[in-house]
């Protein structure tokens, strides 16, 4: 006789075998932590992953290092950079104002930033949050500042000439997808014009706050430099051997291992990539997002952040307004990956499955992807 055992009471015991035994969707031989952090620092110097319903958390794990070199381990509270998973933040920032009917997704945004480039192409809101804006998307690897420099850092600038050097739209409003850093940037110039806030302030006091994540939770500063992660190339990889291409020098630290750590820096436009924090803090977000009243906007305007976008021919696009749209093992979720010198990143939502999941590790060449694909699948296999 075979005894059948609920789903719902397995979790706790794949809980205990996910937390020893698996790193990159692979299950290791040993069952010990030990083996699981020595294979934690083989594949990424350090590692958080959390998986959470509306309610609860599933699974949190972190391992490896934080610091190589100094030796300080990878903690569910040490901060990470999350590169372009702030998109979805400014999407957010967005949709709460047009709910707001302080702006409407298909303004022109010539009529609150008159001044920038692709002024008279009549390129709206909507499209700069669904990629289709036609605004161009050049290697944004440059686009940051020494975390030492960003007391004189001047953003203005540093926008005005990037898009004094890529002055010319990619194609026609409206006519495909196509991603775009800059159209993120400047949708974050919006927010601050409508709002009266810089962007950083509005995010806090309009999204962070509301979640009730603290500066050390999630942020666009480093809160403090004793529990931030140190990013880091891997010695052996194809960005390494062409860093000289894409990173100031200033950037490079030195080789720890296998590891080539880079420079504590922050990114010169904080709507496409600022944020920082942990994957507490942005599972937090996401716990939001699961349950049916979101405290950052109404159903109506939840139900836009959810809805498949179209080109301007009526094509669907792999978007909704903020979320890019993924399947796998027959589970559709909405995801936003992040991604840049040292770190890398992804969050997802499995909306049918009221599950959500978030990978943070501090290596940029990382597999998101692969690793989400594998691991999550044990949590949505409880969830039929």
């Amino acid at each position: 006789m075979t005894m059948r055992i609920p789903k719902l009471l397995l979790i706790p015991f794949i809980t205990m075998l996910l937390g020893a035994k698996m790193i990159d969707g692979v299950f290791a031989k040993d069952n010990t932590t030990s083996d699981l952090n020595q294979c934690v620092r083989s594949e990424v110097p350090g590692l958080q992953y959390i998986a959470v319903t509306a309610d609860r958390v599933l699974f949190e794990y972190a391992g490896g290092w934080a610091d190589i070199q100094g030796q300080k381990a990878m903690t569910l509270d040490t901060t990470l950079m999350a590169y372009s998973m702030t998109k979805t933040f400014t999407a957010v920032a967005i949709l709460q104002l047009a709910e707001q009917r302080k702006l409407s997704l298909d303004d022109v945004i010539d009529r609150y930033l008159p001044n920038a480039a692709y002024h008279g192409h009549g390129i709206t809101l909507r499209q700069l949050l669904n990629h289709t804006s036609g605004v161009p998307n050049p290697i944004p690897l440059r686009w940051v500042h020494l975390a030492a420099e960003d007391s004189s850092f001047n953003e203005a600038e540093a926008l005005a000439t990037v898009l004094g050097e890529n002055p010319g739209l990619a194609f026609e409003p409206g006519r495909k997808y196509a991603y775009s850093n800059i159209g993120y940037w400047l949708l974050g110039k919006v927010v601050e014009q409508v709002s009266g806030q810089s962007y950083p302030t509005y995010i806090r006091g309009n999204i962070l706050q509301p979640l009730l994540l603290s500066s050390l939770g999630m942020g666009f500063v480093i809160p403090d430099e004793s529990r931030h992660a140190q990013g880091y190339l891997a010695k052996y990889s194809l960005m390494n051997l062409v860093k000289g291409f894409f990173i100031d020098s200033k950037f490079v630290g030195d080789y720890e291992g296998h590891w080539l750590r880079l420079k504590s820096h922050y990114l010169n436009g904080p709507a496409f990539g600022g944020l920082i924090g942990t994957a507490r803090g942005f599972s937090r977000f996401l716990q939001d997002q699961l349950r049916a009243e979101s405290v950052l906007f109404g159903m109506e305007t939840k139900r836009l952040l959810e809805t498949r976008q179209t080109d301007g021919a009526g094509r669907p696009i792999p978007m909704t307004l903020g979320w890019h749209i993924g399947e796998t093992n027959g589970a559709a979720y909405f995801f936003k990956e992040g991604g840049g010198g040292g770190f890398h990143s992804e969050m997802r939502i499995y909306p049918a499955k009221g599950i959500a999941s978030v990978v943070m590790v501090n290596s940029t060449e990382f597999n998101s992807t692969k690793f989400l694909n594998r691991v999550d699948r044990i949590f949505l296999e409880t969830r039929q």
